[in-house]
Order: structure tokens, then sequence, then C-alpha cells
């Protein structure tokens, strides 16, 4: 479990930004999804100018702020939505409060322009960095020297984190709740919220590229509920092809349509996403881990692990002890 500071996130409201990088984070950490206790869950603030009591976002909307930016100081996560104009210099005040909060040990997210705030306040210097694509220009003219990535949709580099345009920022949040809380409670989020869960990355600087768990297509649908099911089981695109009543090719352009990838692509990322539960949340051995997700052995399992998530099994799972709530054994069967 976080400790109350971590538990603590901040967004630094400023007027003119745009109400639905506002509303991402709000809605990801307002609060628990179903079946999470609140007492483990985050203590959400929105911090506004010093001195009022709202941030007028942009026509026709209006933000109540409770908190104001010196309250940036005392939470653990500062996120910074946007900028209202990438063109103009951020406001002195929230750079300030932002650089302070930094200072005293925040962990500061930018969504999306939300960067040329942190660039403003001197925390990009040096750091592998991203943002909206279209104000990747802007950004190099006003802060020469940044090293910015603009194929990725965010970035982890530790105490900084940086996302692409809009969704991106709703993938940065859920990661912020698997990193912080576990794959359990982040998949739980990202189902509350009708949206995908991650597939695994790096670790240091963790590059999320989605593959989507659901398809729209009905048939397809229940395919994949089907695999899931089963995913302890040697499945084959073949297995999965005869289950929906289609060819393989027929699948496999139905897969890329709908999902953007191959069947045994989407299969290899439920597989991770199941083997990073397991270890989260139970001591079974890694060949346990390996067999109930389907990769059949440890060293299949080490390999797909240290391509996709950059360390090994055992590695991962010390790095995510701190944050399990319950532990299944091998001997409690589940």
């Amino acid at each position: 479990m976080i400790d109350r500071r971590e538990r603590t996130i901040a967004i630094a409201v400023a007027p003119g930004q745009p109400m639905f990088e506002v509303a991402i984070p709000y809605q990801v950490f307002f609060e628990p999804p179903p079946g999470v206790d609140a007492a483990d869950w985050y203590d959400l603030r929105l911090c506004g100018p010093r001195g009022t009591r709202h941030a007028t976002l942009r026509d026709p909307f209006v933000t109540l702020t409770d908190y104001d930016y010196d309250d940036l100081l005392t939470a653990g996560t500062v996120i910074v939505p946007s900028t209202p104009n990438v063109r103009q210099d951020p406001p002195a005040e929230l750079v300030e409060a932002v650089r302070a909060a930094y200072a005293g040990g925040a962990r500061i997210v930018a969504l999306c322009s939300g960067a040329f705030v942190l660039a403003a306040a001197g925390l990009l210097d040096g750091r592998r960095m991203t943002t909206h694509w279209k104000h990747v220009d802007v950004l190099l003219d006003r802060f020469p020297g940044m090293d910015v990535d603009p194929s990725v949709l965010y970035i982890d580099d530790g105490r900084i984190l940086t996302s692409a345009g809009t969704m991106a920022g709703m993938d940065l949040c859920i990661h912020l709740v698997r990193k912080d809380l576990g794959s359990r409670i982040a998949n739980a989020v990202a189902r509350n919220l009708v949206v995908p869960p991650h597939r695994a990355g790096g670790q240091a600087q963790f590059l999320a590229a989605p593959v989507p768990a659901q398809a729209t297509d009905p048939g397809l649908t229940a395919t994949q509920q089907w695999a899931l099911e089963r995913l302890d089981t040697p499945l084959t695109v073949g297995d999965l092809a005869k289950r929906a009543g289609m060819s393989e090719r027929t699948l496999a352009r139905r897969f890329h349509a709908e999902l953007g990838a191959t069947p045994l692509r989407w299969l290899l990322t439920q597989r991770l996403i199941r083997a990073r539960e397991l270890l989260e949340a139970t001591d079974f051995s890694v060949d346990v881990v390996a067999e109930r997700c389907g990769l059949g052995s440890a060293a299949n399992l080490r390999a797909h692990f240290g391509r996709e998530v950059g360390i090994s099994p055992s590695e991962y799972r010390r790095s995510h002890r701190s944050h399990r709530h319950e532990v299944v054994t091998a001997d409690s069967g589940s």
C-alpha cells in the first residue's frame, strides 16, 4: 500500500486549459473502481491559481478548485494537464509551483502540452520526453535541445512522466495506477472506464503501445473471451479461427482491422498481462506462472518477459512486492 503523501494527487488547473485533459486524470483518480477499498485509493485535489476558488477553462467550462498551487508542494504526484497556449509562456506561478513540488520530492506528470510547463520549469533538461506530435516543432523552437520522441504514447522517466495528446493521457494515468497499486487494480480501472488495459512495456522508460483487449465485432468478442478463459492451454491461430467460424486468413484480417494486431500478437499480450497479474498477486514459482499463462516453460516466459518488459519475471515480482494487497500461495489453489 502506498503511504498518505504518495496517495495524494494534485491536478494543476490553469485558466484556458482544455476541459477534456483536466477531466481525464479526474475521472481516473477521483474514485476507486468496484471492488477496491476507498481507504486504499488516492486523495485527489484540484489546485488552481492562488486566491481563487475556480479556474475558467476553455469556454464555457469552469472548474471549482478547493486547493491552490501551494498545495502542489504537499502532493506525492502533480499532474499538469496542459498549457493554455503553447506559443505563450505558461503562468509563472504555475511554473514556480511545479518546480518547487519537484524539488520537494513530488512525482511530476505532464499530459500533452503540459510538457511546456515542465520545460519552462527546467525539469526536462537532459531527459527523454514526449508530447503531442503537433506541438513538437513549437516545443523545440521555444526550448532548443529537448530530447523529444514524438512516436510514443508516453514515457516514464522515474519522477518525470510525459504523454502525447488526448487518450495517451488516459494511458499514462492508468500506468500510474498500475505502477502504484498493481496490474489487478489497474485492469479494474480500465474495465470500469471501458478502455483497453496496457500491454507490457519497458521499465525505466515505459513506452506503452497498447494492444486493445476487446474488439467491437461480436464474433471476435466471443472468440476473445473463449481464448481468455483458456490462456493456460496451447492455443493456435487455427483454434481461434475454428472457434470464430472463419478461415485463418479472414480471422487475421478482422483482428488487424479491429485491434491493429495479429491474433498471435494479441494472444501473447494477454498471456503477458496474465503473467504480470500472477507475479504480483501470487507466490507461484516462475514455472507455474509460465504454465498458467500458457507460455509453457520458465525459459519461454523469461524470454518474452525480458523482451517486452525489459526485466526478468523475478525482478518484476520483487519490484511489485510492496504494492500487492493479497498474496495467493500455490497451496491456496488460485
